[in-house]
């Protein structure tokens, strides 16, 4: 059995972890709050912006765009979303492997794929595991702006244009609430699924529809990695904020534990005390 010396120092230092956690865990609450509002704040945006690209694109059969059309795929580029730190659960291990498992089995050569990673924690995996890392960002703030995301938004939207390759994937964790997020795979380019849909509005453009469109789709493919990465952040800080709460609970029930075994080692002593104070009384009558 421990001595009552080593079980104070456990208990003490298990003290301190749980105020670490607690604290993370207040913070991390407080973060999810301002990332799940930025990340609704968004969608009115996002679905304007799709329902004028839907109408541009269904009012003309005339109109093509490199974006909106499919060619024979020989390298597929992953877009993926994960931390810069861990202490987040299961946030970036789930979307790891899913990318992973997805492109062991659809590839065979790695001429036939590249990783556009965010954040430290992806990069690093992708890197250790011998996957081609075209473009990376780290230091990803937790309140991300457009401006943070737009270089490497840009780019990758470019990549395509230019034949680098010819389909795109993102993946991130989509926020759903505190205590749930599901690990979502959208196919970012081609815009088949814009070119393939029907107007649901009616608009008068001016200029041509093909010079709109010259513009504003890079500008819709870029909101869309932004909209991603904004609600990839909210599922971060709550993925981060339960696994704090968990090791909270779980460095309480310890503590508990721990002094039931320094109550029971020190009841033991005393008692031990007691016989042996009581068997020298005996032996000396």
């Amino acid at each position: 059995m421990a001595s009552l010396r080593d079980i104070k120092m456990r208990i003490t230092s298990t003290k301190k972890t749980s105020q670490i956690t607690k604290a993370m865990e207040m913070v991390s609450a407080s973060k999810l709050n301002r990332a799940e509002m930025n990340a609704k704040s968004f969608v009115p945006y996002m679905e304007k912006m799709q329902e004028v690209v839907k109408s541009i694109t269904a009012g003309s059969n005339d109109i093509k765009h490199p974006m909106l059309e499919s060619r024979p795929v020989k390298k597929t580029a992953y877009f993926v979303i994960t931390s810069d730190r861990g202490l987040a659960g299961a946030y970036n291990s789930n979307i790891l492997r899913t990318v992973y498992q997805k492109i062991m089995q659809k590839h065979k050569s790695k001429d036939e794929y590249t990783v556009i990673a965010v954040g430290r924690v992806g990069r690093d995996f992708f890197k250790k595991r011998g996957v081609p890392v075209m473009l990376e960002i780290t230091g990803m703030a937790d309140q991300p702006l457009f401006n943070d995301i737009k270089s490497i938004a840009s780019q990758a939207v470019s990549m395509f244009a230019d034949g680098l390759y010819d389909e795109l994937y993102v993946y991130y964790n989509h926020y759903v609430s505190a205590i749930q997020s599901e690990v979502t795979e959208k196919k970012l380019l081609p815009l088949t699924d814009i070119s393939d849909s029907k107007a649901t509005t009616d608009y008068e453009f001016e200029p041509s529809q093909a010079e709109i469109l010259e513009v504003l789709l890079p500008q819709y493919a870029e909101s869309l990695i932004y909209g991603a990465l904004l609600d990839g952040k909210a599922a971060e800080h709550a993925s981060r904020m339960t696994a704090m709460r968990n090791a909270t609970d779980n460095a309480s029930e310890l503590i508990r534990s721990l002094t039931l075994s320094y109550n029971r080692a020190r009841q033991a002593a005393i008692t031990q005390e007691i016989t042996e104070i009581v068997g020298g009384a005996n032996a000396q009558s």
